[in-house]
C-alpha cells in the first residue's frame, strides 16, 4: 500500500468532515460560498499552529520531519479521537520508515497458539469466550462460543475470519440483523490494523481478498474509517434460539502481541441468559450423541 496516498486521504477526508463552526472558526458574513465541504488547508494549518504550505506538504503525503507534537496539534485541530490519533501516529511512522523497515514485518504472519491459551479459554465454560488476532482470525473459542457463533465457525469462507464472514458469506446478512454496523465495525479494525502493522502480508493478501469479491468493502475500505472496539453490545439472530442482544468485552493477551480475548456476557437471570443455556445444553447433548 502506498504510504503517501493513506496519509493524503485520510487528511483530506477528515478535514472534509468538520465545519468551520464544530472547528469554532466564526466567519464573516461576507465571505461568500465556500468551495469545500469542511476546512480549508489553510484553517487547519492556523488551528494546528503550523504554514501552510507545511501543511500542504504534510496532507500531499510526505510526511518527513512530522514530529509528535505537529501531530498531536493537527490531531486536535481535525477533532481526531484516540483510534484516529494512533492511526495518524502510525501513518507517519510508516511513511518515514527506512527501507530495510519496510521489508521487516512487526509480528509474524503466522503466529502459532499457545496451548494454555486453548486450555484457559475453555476452562471458562460459563460465558462464550474466543480469541482473535489483529485481522479479526478466530484461533479458537470455548465450546458455548463455537455454539453461539456457529454460522461463523463453519462458515465455507474459510479461514475462519470475522471479515471474511460478514462480506463474504450470504448468511452473515441473516445471522447479523444490523450487517451494515457489524461490516463497518470489521473495515474500521481492519484499517487500523493496515495503519499498526503495514508489512502484515496476511492481512494486505484479506484486504486484497475482500476488495477483490465485491464493491461492499471496497466502497467501506475508501472511507478511511478507524475505531477501536473494546467493548459493546452486539445483536444475533441465531438458527437455534433466535434474536440475542449480549455484550462483549475484548482483552487485549499481553504475553501474545496482537491477541485478544473477547468474552461475551448477559445479564444474569434475563431472557439471553436462559437463551444462552438452552444452547449450552443443546450442545452438550449433541456432542455426547456424537461420542455414543
Amino acid at each position: 500500500m502506498d504510504r503517501r496516498s493513506e496519509i493524503r486521504d485520510f487528511l483530506t477526508g477528515r478535514r472534509a468532515r468538520i465545519t468551520p463552526e464544530q472547528a469554532g472558526l466564526k466567519l464573516s458574513p461576507l465571505a461568500g460560498a465556500r468551495r469545500v465541504p469542511g476546512l480549508r488547508r489553510e484553517e487547519v494549518a492556523m488551528l494546528a499552529g503550523v504554514s501552510v504550505p507545511y501543511y500542504t506538504r504534510l496532507e500531499r503525503g510526505d510526511a518527513r520531519g512530522a514530529t509528535d507534537a505537529v501531530l498531536d496539534a493537527l490531531a486536535r485541530a481535525l477533532h481526531l479521537d484516540d483510534a484516529e490519533r494512533a492511526h495518524l501516529f502510525d501513518l507517519v511512522r510508516a511513511a518515514n520508515a527506512t527501507a530495510a523497515a519496510a521489508h521487516t514485518p512487526t509480528r509474524p504472519a503466522r503466529q502459532p497458539l499457545r496451548p494454555q491459551l486453548r486450555t484457559m479459554v475453555e476452562a471458562m465454560a460459563g460465558v462464550p469466550a474466543y480469541i482473535r488476532n489483529a485481522r479479526l482470525d478466530l484461533l479458537t473459542g470455548n465450546a458455548l462460543a463455537r455454539a453461539l457463533f456457529a454460522p461463523v465457525f463453519t462458515s465455507p469462507a474459510r479461514p475462519v475470519n470475522a471479515a471474511r464472514f460478514t462480506f463474504l458469506d450470504p448468511a452473515a446478512a441473516e445471522f447479523y440483523p444490523d450487517w451494515d454496523a457489524v461490516a463497518d465495525q470489521n473495515v474500521a479494525t481492519l484499517r487500523a490494523e493496515v495503519g499498526r502493522n503495514p508489512y502484515d502480508k496476511a492481512v494486505s493478501d484479506l484486504i486484497g481478498e475482500l476488495s477483490t469479491r465485491g464493491d461492499t468493502f471496497s466502497q467501506r475500505w475508501a472511507r478511511h474509517e478507524v475505531r477501536r472496539h473494546r467493548a459493546g453490545a452486539k445483536r444475533i439472530n441465531h438458527p437455534l434460539i433466535g434474536e440475542l442482544t449480549f455484550n462483549y468485552e475484548a482483552m487485549d493477551l499481553a504475553a501474545d502481541q496482537g491477541l485478544s480475548l473477547i468474552v461475551c456476557h448477559v445479564a444474569p437471570g434475563s431472557r439471553e441468559a436462559d437463551a444462552l443455556q438452552l444452547l449450552g445444553s443443546w450442545n452438550a447433548e449433541e456432542h455426547a450423541a456424537a461420542d455414543r
